[in-house]
């Protein structure tokens, strides 16, 4: 039984909703809700329909036919309608334009003169209709499925699946302590529910984060040793992976499905590090030691060159001696810019950025060691009250042998910074471990953040 299963069962009375919908309106994190749906699922409470849908994303070359508001085919028919020929259209109009305006019978060719066959209505109707499908396909809106399937033949769109999982109470009633009640019956006396300051916490980042362009990463707290440490370029007799470092769990994880993938990761190894790199070392299943491999896992998803934003918030374990300022359960704010034109003072920049907005006007960097990144820096902030200067986390520029056997891509910058850090200098906290003592006077007293 987890706390907050009555909680999500009340959201559930109204409404289907998906984990992401129930953590908005509970102020859960979506960890915590998945644990619950899952718990609640086995007590035959809820069901889960799960369910695929696809979607079409424009591409830049879309966007820019679109911010003209002229696709190359038509602007090949007005040349045709002022008798040009061939050699006077730009070479975009030359590889896709003449091919496609031929192929939708706006033009013909005849002695390398450029012909008009249709009306200018007919084409000016087209263009309105493909316009049009773009506009819906922004707002999340069906397109006729003709024009969508033109976009993507002209790839125009990518395709990109989107996994529903939609939650439905069953209506069995919910056995609390032994106790069972209606749902439909509110409590006369309950306090009044308050978010944790970490689930405040994490709201404003995700706030931050989300005006600054990132898209957020999710992923399972359970990992393979591939993902976390193999795609990070951490060699695999590296002390971090052993049982003193790291939570190991009973069972292997399945490798990648794309070999090649598992070949350019092998290679880098072997090369870098000069020792045969073992398969059965990278199936090994464990507590993920940071959030990082979330980020191999979207590197690893990126198909083509074009500038990615990521970030992602999540728990993290280590498996150490907990005090004042050490758990073994803890949370990682990650982030990376996939960018072959990036420089390490963009990276500066947006490290600024993020903590003025959290609050903090004065920050340093420090040079510093990574085993993933190089070069590599710490991040300081100037905690007035204390008249001290703190480190909150690390970042700096993956190595070659981290981005380029993920994605092809180099520089990748990237970073790796405390949650609970900042957040205990907003609230004056000397103890780490207060956040996790469920002290109801300290939770009702300290939500200001």
């Amino acid at each position: 039984m987890y706390k907050g299963e009555d909680q999500v069962l009340g959201l559930l009375l109204k409404n289907k909703l998906t984990v992401t919908q129930i953590a908005k309106e509970s102020g859960l994190n979506e960890d915590s809700v998945r644990r619950i749906v899952e718990s609640l699922k086995e007590g035959g409470y809820v069901h889960i329909e799960h369910s695929e849908s696809a979607t079409g994303v424009p591409t830049k070359e879309l966007d820019e036919y679109t911010n003209s508001r002229c696709f190359p085919e038509h602007s090949v028919f007005k040349k045709a309608q002022k008798g040009l020929l061939v050699s006077d259209l730009s070479p975009v109009e030359k590889s896709i334009g003449i091919r496609i305006a031929k192929m939708k019978g706006f033009i013909s060719i005849e002695g390398g003169k450029l012909v008009p066959t249709k009306g200018e209505d007919e084409i000016k109707q087209d263009q309105e209709r493909l316009l049009e499908s773009v506009s819906l396909l922004k707002a999340g809106r069906p397109v006729v499925p003709e024009l969508s399937e033109e976009l993507f033949d002209r790839k125009l769109l990518q395709k990109r699946t989107i996994k529903t999982s939609l939650i439905t109470y069953t209506g069995k009633k919910f056995d609390y302590s032994t106790q069972e009640f209606e749902l439909n019956t509110p409590s006369k006396n309950a306090s009044i529910g308050k978010n944790h300051p970490i689930t405040k916490m994490t709201q404003k980042i995700q706030g931050i984060m989300s005006e600054l362009g990132f898209e957020e990463m999710e992923g399972n707290i359970i990992e393979s040793s591939f993902w976390n440490f193999d795609a990070l370029f951490q060699p695999q007799d590296h002390p971090a992976r052993e049982l003193a470092d790291t939570f190991y769990i009973e069972g292997e994880e399945a490798l990648p499905t794309d070999r090649s993938l598992i070949e350019r990761v092998k290679k880098a190894h072997e090369a870098g590090w000069k020792y045969k790199w073992d398969p059965k070392e990278a199936s090994k299943r464990v507590l993920r030691t940071h959030t990082t491999c979330l980020s191999a896992r979207a590197l690893a998803s990126i198909k083509d060159k074009k500038p990615r934003k990521y970030f992602a918030i999540g728990r993290v374990f280590r498996n150490e001696a907990t005090d004042y300022k050490h758990l073994a359960e803890f949370h990682q704010v990650e982030g990376i810019i996939a960018w072959e034109n990036a420089k390490f003072t963009d990276l500066l920049g947006v490290l600024k950025e993020f903590y003025k907005k959290l609050g903090f006007e004065k920050i340093r960097f420090r040079p510093s060691f990574f085993p993933y990144t190089e070069p590599s820096m710490e991040i300081e902030v100037f905690f007035e009250k204390r008249k001290q200067w703190l480190e909150l986390g690390g970042a700096g520029i993956f190595r070659p042998e981290v981005s380029l056997p993920l994605a092809g891509i180099y520089p990748v910058l990237a970073w790796g910074l405390s949650l609970e850090r900042p957040l205990m200098l907003s609230l004056e906290l000397e103890d780490i471990r207060d956040f996790y003592r469920n002290d109801l006077q300290f939770l009702s007293s300290r939500l200001d953040i």
